[in-house]
């Protein structure tokens, strides 16, 4: 259902391991640095929701969506696919297709790690406008940036400008929780919604000093 927050909240649909978790970050930054919401089905821990209900939820009360299908195929020999973020792509298409009514209005962006390998996978996308980040967090950075400015009308400056940005909040990161006690390891190993909770305040910290 759709809140007071729809126009700006942006649904991310990626893996949420370790060796992704640069990319997440990056990308969520660029989310907040634009003025959006990024929302993930990782920022509860409610153990009574299911998670498909939790990710119903967030599409469908999210103008803007980005999936990234990059960790969609199997790595070793006997390794499954994971399919979870095809799915919720999935899902997503199909609640702009079957009531655009309500939902027509949303954007979506999908992220691959090279360029048309989507197609050996989900055929269905051949013609579709995928970008591909070659796991690279500011080729991500571009893409996000870029389909921003194009889908959400931001204005965002150049992503040199953005890296830049980037690079200063996570000293000012760091710099906060050292001083709060934590270890280089602790920072490392936070949950990526505290890290969102970061970004906000930094964020509001640079309006605020501009």
């Amino acid at each position: 259902m759709k809140t007071v927050n729809y126009p700006h909240n942006v649904f991310i649909n990626c893996p949420f391991d370790e060796a992704y978790a640069p990319l997440l970050e990056a990308i969520a930054f660029v989310v907040i640095f634009a003025g959006l919401v990024p929302r993930l089905a990782s920022e509860t821990n409610d153990g009574a929701e299911s998670r498909i209900g939790r990710i119903v939820g967030l599409i469908e009360d999210s103008k803007y969506s980005i999936h990234d299908l990059s960790r969609a195929q199997a790595v070793r020999k006997g390794e499954h696919y994971r399919m979870n973020m095809p799915f919720e792509l999935g899902m997503d298409f199909g609640c702009r297709q079957f009531n655009a009514a309500e939902w027509g209005d949303k954007r979506i962006l999908i992220l691959e790690e090279k360029k048309y390998r989507h197609q050996i996978s989900i055929s269905d996308l051949a013609g579709s406008d995928v970008m591909h980040h070659g796991n690279s967090y500011e080729k991500a950075m571009r893409c996000v940036r870029d389909w921003l400015n194009s889908e959400a009308g931001t204005n965002l400056p150049g992503i040199s400008h953005i890296v830049g940005r980037r690079t200063e909040f996570q000293e000012w990161y760091f710099e906060q929780e050292l001083a709060r006690g934590s270890t280089e390891d602790d920072i490392k190993q936070y949950p990526m919604r505290e890290l969102l909770v970061a970004m906000n305040l930094w964020r509001g910290e640079q309006q605020l000093n501009n």
